[in-house]
């Protein structure tokens, strides 16, 4: 179980951090599908600080195939963007947050990869120095996590809590179930975290939402769990997702989970998993079927260990 915890207000001092830097390079990288609202003030906001001073060296969009202005917006605010479908062209291509992330490391120059989700409405530069920082001061840290508040909007209301519903409904079960050395990590599926590169290249990528989970279990059963740290970045304010939006994620990262336990020797399955995600839209009279493939196939490690 972790218990490197460190608050975002720990590493405000950014020349003390580039000290500590010394030769590595640091790259965020940002997974995007049509987050036109929210890219470009994140985008700018690490430039204006954390690229001019040096600290960060570059930011990477990968992008899933937005239909909106996304790409344009990152570009104009100082971003080098990627399609995802255009890295890596000569393999198979699938679309997904995880595929983005993986396709990442093989455009980032970084010997520090900084992940952060596209979408946060609230972002500051803590997001960054918050979860670099640790990995800068302290060379027994390898994965740094983030935590934070979750807020729920219920329409033009905001409820403090409420958010990170598939964590509190599924993976804190399973965890309790199954994976009790992992019951230290506050927000196992925060999109928000910092690895050095060697660690994240020996690391299976699912190429959905399964890929947070797929990290925690792998470096548990690395045995390196104590090399994981995490910052409290105190809130995190982002699009809610629909509950249709969340079963699809949910039965992604069951899929990743269930292949592990089978392959670690927790549980034995009898079958198959399916592919196939079913649920229903009740809209007033109207009752139809939902039916969705959700394979969640996986990008193996670049350098297995």
């Amino acid at each position: 179980m972790s218990s490197m915890r460190f608050h975002h207000r720990q590493f405000t001092d950014v020349d003390a951090l580039l000290a500590q830097k010394n030769s590595q390079r640091i790259s965020v990288c940002i997974p995007t599908l049509n987050e036109a609202e929210t890219i470009g003030s994140i985008v700018a906001t690490i430039r204006e600080t954390l690229v001019r001073c040096g600290l960060v060296d570059e930011i990477l969009v990968i992008d899933s195939g937005s239909t909106d202005s996304t790409r344009e917006i990152a570009r104009t605010a100082g971003a080098a963007v990627y399609k995802s479908s255009e890295i890596q062209s000569d393999q198979s291509d699938y679309r997904g947050k995880g595929e983005n992330l993986w396709k990442a490391l093989h455009v980032a120059s970084g010997d520090i990869i900084c992940y952060v989700d596209g979408d946060i409405s609230n972002f500051h530069v803590g997001f960054i120095t918050g979860l670099v920082g640790p990995l800068l001061t302290d060379p027994g840290i390898d994965y740094v996590k983030a935590f934070y508040e979750r807020p729920l909007a219920y329409g033009d209301e905001s409820h403090s809590t409420g958010g990170g519903r598939v964590s509190e409904i599924l993976i804190r079960p399973l965890i309790s179930l199954f994976y009790p050395e992992l019951c230290g990590i506050l927000q196992p599926l925060s999109g928000e975290y910092a690895a050095r590169r060697s660690t994240l290249e020996s690391l299976a990528f699912p190429v959905g939402y399964g890929v947070e989970m797929a990290h925690l279990i792998d470096l548990a059963q690395q045995g390196k769990i104590h090399r994981l740290a995490q910052t409290d970045l105190v809130k995190r304010i982002h699009r809610n997702r629909d509950d249709n939006e969340l079963g699809s994620m949910a039965f992604a990262i069951l899929r990743v989970v269930l292949r592990r336990l089978q392959r670690d020797g927790r549980l034995t399955l009898a079958a198959p998993l399916p592919d196939l995600y079913q649920s229903w839209s009740i809209l007033s009279e109207a009752i139809r079927p939902l039916a969705k493939n959700i394979p969640e196939p996986e990008r193996p490690p670049i350098h297995p260990r």
